[in-house]
């Protein structure tokens, strides 16, 4: 586990998003369905 990880931070830089990514991506999420039948994977938007 130790591997996966950088030993320095010196690299990283933090970012901030605005409010409306955030209410897009939340909304977005709260839309999506995920349904598992018979081995296949079927994503809809329910929007």
């Amino acid at each position: 586990m130790d591997q996966l990880y950088t030993p320095s931070t010196e690299k990283c830089e933090l970012v901030s998003a605005s409010k409306g990514t955030v209410k897009f991506l939340l909304d977005y999420s709260k839309s999506l369905s995920i349904v598992k039948a018979e081995g296949m994977v079927f994503e809809n938007n329910l929007n």
